[in-house]
């Protein structure tokens, strides 16, 4: 494995890397783009790292295909070329992907279960919130949701998303009566606590290869995965 990305306090692991493709570990509270914060994000830190590692002059390419929200960390994969970028968005954009989540819920999860709502994001505050089916601008989002373990009145579980809408995996969990450890938006998390929220694995074909390639990192041993860490270390992702 490549070494890690390093920038301030922020230590960025290098899953896999070619010419096309840039996969990495997202620390937890890194915005991946630029924004209204001004603090520094995922997508400026790697192409410096690019621009560093290869000497290139003047700007670098690197194409954001997907996102996770500021407190979340996991699996990203970023293209370094113009056609990889095309290609994998096209694939996201089509859920030809299998992205895969772990998330410590508040409550009891007895079995999997399907949720499906429509969601509707508001413009002025970036909160999301299940709306009737008829509402304009409203999108339809569906995931699977799994318990892998419950303790203490919390449930590690696995989602797999069939979409990807904004706050997605936040908002239909509480909507459903069991919000995200930690989330502050959504959940009730207090301050100090770290959402319990993961990207822990991510499946594609190769844009240019042709063939499937596979990613995954667990999350840390710390906060609400503690409660867990047997379970995780035994998980294969």
């Amino acid at each position: 494995m490549p070494d890690p990305v390093r920038s301030g306090r922020y230590e960025i692991p290098v899953l896999y890397e070619d010419n096309h493709l840039l996969v990495v570990v997202k620390p937890p509270n890194l915005p991946v783009q630029a924004d209204r914060s001004g603090d520094d994000d995922l997508l400026s830190i790697l192409k410096r790292y690019i621009g560093n590692k290869y000497q290139k002059p003047g700007a670098v390419y690197l194409g954001l295909v997907h996102r996770l929200d500021r407190p979340v960390g996991g699996v990203m994969v970023f293209a370094r070329t113009s056609k990889a970028a095309s290609r994998l968005s096209r694939a996201f954009a089509e859920h030809a992907q299998d992205k895969r989540y772990l998330a410590v819920l508040q409550g009891t999860l007895p079995g999997p279960r399907v949720l499906e709502d429509d969601l509707w994001k508001d413009p002025a505050t970036g909160t999301v919130r299940v709306v009737p089916p008829d509402t304009p601008g409203a999108k339809h989002a569906r995931l699977t949701t799994s318990p892998l373990c419950t303790r203490g009145g919390l449930t590690l579980a696995e989602v797999q998303l069939d979409t990807g809408r904004a706050h997605q995996i936040r908002v239909q969990h509480a909507h459903a009566g069991l919000p995200l450890w930690g989330d502050a938006r959504y959940g009730g998390g207090r301050p100090g606590q770290q959402i319990a929220l993961w990207a822990v694995s991510l499946s594609f074909e190769h844009p240019v290869r042709r063939e499937p390639v596979h990613f995954a990192a667990k999350p840390p041993r710390t906060g609400a995965w503690a409660e867990f860490d047997d379970i995780i270390g035994a998980y294969e992702a």
